[in-house]
C-alpha cells in the first residue's frame, strides 16, 4: 500500500526493488554494459559507428574532430555524457586494446601503459576500413531499426556485421550481477571457423578449434596450456594463463639480462616494473640476483630490462617472476552475451550458431531488397523497350497531348502497358532513341532478368544462401587478415619453485629487547649500532641469540609452551628500530602470556623452575619438533614458569630464593630427569602465600643481591648459602625488623658476579641506579641497608639488573 504523507512516499521494500532497481537492473544489462551476440557492439560502439556512418566520416575521407563525433553521437542516439562516448571512441581506436580497430584516430589515444586519451578537441578519428564491414548494406534493410531516444531518429537494432566481431574484437562490461570478458581472437582464424561450423552444423568443438585455436591478443603473449581454454568454449567460462614474451641477452661481461618484449593482455609495464622492484625487496633471496629494473620502451615497441648479477641462474630468476610478478596471470574467460533479447553464458559453438544465424537473416534481407529492387529496374526496362519498338507511336502520341498526364493515359492504353512505365517512357532522353541505346537497353534488360534468376535461387537455395556468406567471408579475410600474434604453447602454467636454491645462508643476530620484540640484524650491523649510542630503553636488548638465516629458534614463555619459529620471519631493522612484536610472529599467544627465554635449538638438558618451588631437567631433543606450538612444561592450576634455561655444567648447583625471604641451594644432580609434559618435582617447601623471586644455577663463586620493596638491600657471599637437601624448608635470607621498616617481602634477587648495576623502580615511576660498590655486603640472614628512599607509601615495584 502507498501512503503520501507531506512528500513523505512510504512504499515497501519489494515494491521499491521491483519498480525501480530491476528496471534498471535490466537496463544496465540490455542497454550498457554486455554486448550483443550478433554484432558484438555495446550500444555506445554501435552508436559511434552509426554516427560516423551518417556523418560520412569515412576512412577515404578526411578525420574529424572526436568531440563533433561525440557531439553529434550523444546528441541523436546516445544521451548518457560525452566521457562514456569518447571512451569508447577511444578504445576502438587503440591498437592494443582491439585485434583490429574499428576506428582510425588521428591525434593521442592513450597507450598500452595506461596513460589516458588526449582530450576530444584535440583528437580526430575517422571509421576504419574494416569499420566499412560492419556497416555494409545497411541501407539495404538487412537489419531492423528503431526509434531513438527522442523519437526523432531511426537507428540500428544492431549492425550487418560481416565478420565474427564479438570474438575478434571480444568485449569486457560489469553490469548490475553479470559481467562478460570475452578475449580477442584471429581475425583469419573466426572466420574459417565460422565457415567450418556453417558447412559442417553436427561438428564437433574439437573440430572447431582447429580453425579457432585459442584467443589472440592484440599485445601478444603466451597462452599456457589447453584445458582452461577448452573447458572455457565449452561452457562459456573458464581459466587460461598467460605469460609475457622474454628472451635473453648475454653481455661480454658475463652478466645476463632478461629482456620482456610483450606483455599479457591489458598489463600495465610500469606497474608490472614497479611489482618487481618490490620483490627485489620482500624477497630478497629470489630477486636479490637482480641488480636494475628499467624500460627501454620507445616507438618501436615494448622492452623492459632485468639487469641480473654475473653468475645468477637467470631461468630460475624467470621461472620466479613468472610466478610472483604480472609477467604471468590468469586470464578469466566469461563469454556472456544477449542472445534472444536475454544474457547468456555462451559457449563458442553456440557463439558461433548465433551469428551464423544472424549472418542467413542479413544476407536474406539483402536478397530479398536486391529482387525488389532488380524488379522494378526489369519492369522500367521492359516498358522502355516497347517505347523504343514502338517509337513512332510514341512520338506521335506525346506530340499530340494537350499536356504529360493526357500522355501517360494515352500510353497505357495504347501501348498496354502500367503507370510506372509510361513514366519511365516519358522520363526517357531522346539520347537513348539511337540503335546503340537500343541494343544497350536490351542487354540491360537481359542482364537484370538474369540477376533475378540467381537471386531468386539464392532464396530457394540453403547451400547458395551460405555460399554467398562464405565468400563473402572469404574476401574480408584476404583483405584485413594478420597473423596471429600470440602463439599456444603446451607448456604447463604451474611453476614449481626450488626456494632450497635461492637461500643464502648468512650469520646474524636475533635480539629479544626489553620491550618484548624481536629483530634481526647482521653481526656487522649489530656491532655498528651498539657503538652508535643509546637507544630507547624498550629497544635495549634483553637477549643476543647468536644463529643462521636458516635457522629456528624456540621461544619459551611462563604458560609452560614452546613456539618455534623461523629466523627468516623475522624481519631484518636497525639498532634502533623497534622490531617485530611478539604477536605478529607467534600464533595462538594466550592472555598474560609473555617469553621468558629464546633459545636456539642444540643438545643437553634444559632446567625448568616454577615460581611454586617445582624444578625439573629434560633431554632438549624433545623440544626439537616441526610444530608451532607445543607443551614445554606442565603447570600446576596457578602455577607459571620462572625459569627454563640451559643446564650449566660449571654451576653445579641451584639457588632457589623465595618473595618471604627463604633459600635454598641443593645439587642439580638430585633433579630429576623428566619428559616435557611433566609438572616437576619439589625444589623448595614454601608457606603460604610465599613464591619464588629467585632461580639461579650458581657455583662456588659470586654474591647474592636482594632487594625488599621498602628499597633496602644488601650483597651476600654465595658461600654463605651452604648446600642442603632438595624439597626442604630452607634457610632465612633476610631478617625482617618487626615494625617492617625494613620491608615484608623480597621484590627481585640476583646471583651475579661484580661489578654490577641495578635500576629500581618505584610504584610513582621515579627510578634509581644503584651500582653493586654501594651496596653493604651483610651475612644471609641479615637485615639490609636502605639503597633508596621509599616515603609514604612509594615502595619498590621492581627491580632490574644493568
Amino acid at each position: 500500500m502507498r501512503e503520501e504523507l507531506k512528500n513523505i512516499i512510504r512504499t515497501p521494500l519489494e515494491d521499491v526493488m521491483h519498480d525501480c532497481f530491476m528496471p534498471y537492473a535490466e537496463y544496465v544489462i540490455m542497454e550498457r554494459a554486455i554486448p550483443r551476440v550478433e554484432d558484438g557492439l555495446k550500444p555506445v560502439q554501435r552508436h559511434i559507428l552509426y554516427s560516423m556512418h551518417e556523418m560520412q566520416v569515412l576512412p577515404t575521407g578526411s578525420h574529424k574532430k572526436c568531440a563533433r563525433i561525440v557531439g553529434d553521437t550523444m546528441g541523436k542516439y546516445h544521451p548518457h555524457g560525452d566521457t562514456s562516448i569518447y571512451d569508447a571512441l577511444a578504445r576502438m581506436a587503440q591498437d592494443f586494446s582491439m585485434n583490429v580497430p574499428l576506428i582510425d584516430g588521428q591525434g593521442n589515444f592513450g597507450s598500452i601503459d595506461g596513460d589516458g586519451p588526449a582530450a576530444m578537441r584535440y583528437t580526430e578519428a575517422r571509421l576504419a576500413p574494416i569499420a566499412l564491414e560492419m556497416l555494409r548494406d545497411l541501407d539495404k534493410d538487412t537489419v531492423p531499426f528503431q526509434l531513438n531516444f527522442d523519437d526523432s531518429q531511426k537507428e540500428p537494432v544492431l549492425l550487418p556485421a560481416r565478420f565474427p566481431n564479438l570474438l575478434v574484437n571480444g568485449s569486457t562490461g560489469i553490469a548490475v550481477g553479470i559481467a562478460t570478458n570475452i578475449p580477442p581472437h584471429n581475425l583469419g582464424e573466426c572466420i574459417e571457423g565460422t565457415v567450418y561450423r556453417m558447412q559442417h552444423p553436427d561438428c564437433t568443438l574439437e573440430e572447431v578449434m582447429k580453425y579457432i585455436k585459442g584467443p589472440d591478443f592484440p599485445t601478444g603473449g603466451v597462452i599456457l596450456g589447453k584445458d582452461g581454454l577448452k573447458e572455457a568454449y565449452l561452457t562459456g567460462k573458464g581459466k587460461i594463463t598467460l605469460r609475457a614474451k622474454t628472451e635473453l641477452e648475454h653481455l661480454k661481461n658475463g652478466k645476463t639480462r632478461i629482456v620482456i618484449t610483450e606483455l599479457p593482455y591489458e598489463i600495465r609495464e610500469s606497474a608490472m616494473l614497479k611489482k618487481i622492484q618490490v620483490l627485489r625487496m620482500t624477497k630478497k633471496e629470489m630477486f636479490g640476483g637482480i641488480t636494475d629494473v628499467r624500460s627501454e620502451t620507445d616507438r618501436t615497441g615494448i622492452r623492459a630490462v632485468i639487469e641480473l648479477k654475473s653468475g645468477v641462474d637467470a631461468e630460475k630468476v624467470l621461472d620466479c617472476l613468472f610466478k610472483y610478478s604480472d609477467m604471468q596471470i590468469t586470464y578469466g574467460i566469461n563469454m556472456m552475451a544477449i542472445a534472444d533479447g536475454q544474457p547468456k553464458l555462451l559457449g563458442l559453438l553456440s557463439l558461433l550458431d548465433y551469428y551464423i544465424a544472424h549472418q542467413r537473416r542479413v544476407v536474406t534481407n539483402r536478397v530479398n531488397f536486391d529482387i525488389e529492387q532488380a524488379q522494378e529496374k526489369e519492369h522500367k526496362l521492359a516498358g522502355l523497350i516497347i517505347a523504343v519498338t514502338n517509337i513512332d507511336l510514341v512520338i506521335q502520341i506525346i506530340r499530340s497531348s494537350a499536356n504529360t498526364k493526357e500522355a501517360k493515359s494515352r500510353l497505357m492504353e495504347e501501348l498496354s502497358i502500367t503507370g510506372v512505365q509510361a513514366q519511365a517512357i516519358l522520363d526517357l532522353r531522346l539520347a537513348r532513341l539511337t540503335q546503340l541505346e537500343v541494343d544497350t537497353l536490351q542487354k540491360e534488360y537481359a542482364q537484370v532478368v538474369a540477376l533475378l534468376a540467381e537471386l531468386n535461387e539464392i532464396l530457394a537455395s540453403p547451400g547458395k544462401l551460405d555460399g554467398v556468406i562464405i565468400g563473402e567471408m572469404q574476401e574480408i579475410r584476404s583483405k584485413f587478415n594478420i597473423k596471429r600474434r600470440t602463439p599456444l604453447s603446451a607448456d604447463s602454467a604451474d611453476i614449481v619453485i626450488d626456494e632450497d636454491h635461492f637461500k643464502v645462508v648468512e650469520e646474524c643476530s636475533v635480539i629479544y629487547t626489553k620491550g618484548g620484540n624481536l629483530k634481526r640484524m647482521s653481526k656487522k650491523s649489530l656491532g655498528k649500532g651498539a657503538d652508535a649510542g643509546e637507544i630507547e630503553y624498550k629497544n635495549q636488548p634483553r637477549q643476543v641469540i647468536e644463529t643462521n638465516t636458516d635457522a629456528k629458534l624456540q621461544l619459551f614463555t611462563n604458560r609452560g609452551n614452546l613456539y618455534t619459529i623461523d629466523v627468516a620471519a623475522i624481519k631484518e631493522a636497525k639498532w634502533k628500530d623497534a622490531g617485530n612484536t611478539i604477536n605478529s610472529l607467534l600464533a595462538g599467544m594466550e592472555k598474560g602470556e609473555t617469553v621468558l627465554t629464546v633459545l636456539s635449538p642444540g643438545p643437553g638438558r634444559l632446567l625448568t623452575v616454577t615460581r611454586s618451588g617445582l624444578v625439573k631437567l629434560t633431554d632438549r631433543e624433545e623440544f626439537n619438533t616441526r610444530k608451532s606450538k607445543i607443551l614445554a612444561c606442565g603447570l600446576k592450576e596457578g602455577d607459571e614458569l620462572l625459569l627454563i634455561e640451559p643446564e650449566d655444567m660449571d654451576r653445579p648447583s641451584l639457588l632457589l630464593v623465595t618473595e618471604k625471604g627463604m633459600s635454598i641451594r641443593f645439587s642439580k644432580e638430585e633433579i630429576s630427569l623428566q619428559g616435557k609434559n611433566a609438572k616437576g618435582v619439589g625444589g623448595i617447601k614454601l608457606a603460604a602465600g610465599d613464591q619464588l623471586v629467585l632461580a639461579s644455577q650458581v657455583s662456588d663463586e659470586g654474591r647474592v643481591y636482594v632487594f625488599t620493596e621498602q628499597g633496602f638491600g644488601k650483597e651476600t657471599d654465595i658461600g654463605e648459602y651452604e648446600i642442603q637437601g632438595r624439597n626442604g624448608k630452607g634457610l632465612k635470607t633476610f631478617f625482617w625488623a618487626k615494625s617492617g621498616a625494613n620491608g615484608t617481602r623480597l621484590i627481585s634477587a640476583f646471583y651475579v658476579n661484580p661489578p654490577a648495576a641495578f635500576r629500581l623502580r618505584t610504584r610513582t615511576g621515579q627510578t634509581y641506579d644503584v651500582v653493586s660498590a654501594d651496596i653493604p655486603a651483610d651475612a644471609r640472614y641479615g637485615k639490609g641497608s636502605q639503597l633508596v628512599p621509599a616515603m609514604l607509601g612509594d615502595t619498590v615495584e621492581a627491580v632490574e639488573c644493568l
